[in-house]
This record gives structure tokens, sequence and C-alpha cells, in this order.
């Protein structure tokens, strides 16, 4: 829930002065080297997220993903392989 505002704040502002200053603690204010060089991406919103997943990684069903794997998440049943470097459920 809420993933976009919540690691946008997590970020800080794309602009890297602003970030240092306002926000020193956020990923960019403690890392990022100029506004090009901020460290991080960020979609703006769900719609955006979606269009950069499917450009990024165009074999993911992002629709599929949230019928058949995000029940299994939310319900706990996923664990993390540090062997095979993956998550399962």
């Amino acid at each position: 829930e809420n993933a976009v505002p919540l690691w946008r704040s997590l970020m800080g502002p794309t602009k890297v002065f602003r970030a240092r200053n306002s926000v020193p603690d956020s990923i960019r204010g403690a890392y990022g080297l100029t506004d090009t060089r901020n460290t991080t991406h960020g979609s703006d919103s769900p719609a955006s997220a979606s269009r950069e997943i499917a450009f990024f990684f165009p074999e993911f069903n992002e629709q599929l993903w949230y019928q058949q794997e995000e029940p299994c998440l939310r319900r706990g049943r996923v664990y993390y392989s540090a062997e095979e470097r993956v998550h399962c459920v």
C-alpha cells in the first residue's frame, strides 16, 4: 500500500542540493552527487510505475502477478532463499 509515496519519501527531493539541505537523511540527501546522478529513480504514480516496469521487464505480466503472487505475499507465504538468491513461495 502507498508504495509510490513511501519510496519517494525515502528518496528525498530530486534536486540533490535541496535534498541535502531539507532531508539530509534521505537516500539522495546522503548519497546524491548531482541532479542527474541522484542515486535513485522512483515512479511518480502507479500508472508510471506500470509503464516503466513494462519497458524494463517486457516478459513480466503485472496483472498475472497481482492475481497469482500478491495473495501469497500478503499471507506471509513468501521467504527469501539466500542460497538461490530468489524469493520463494
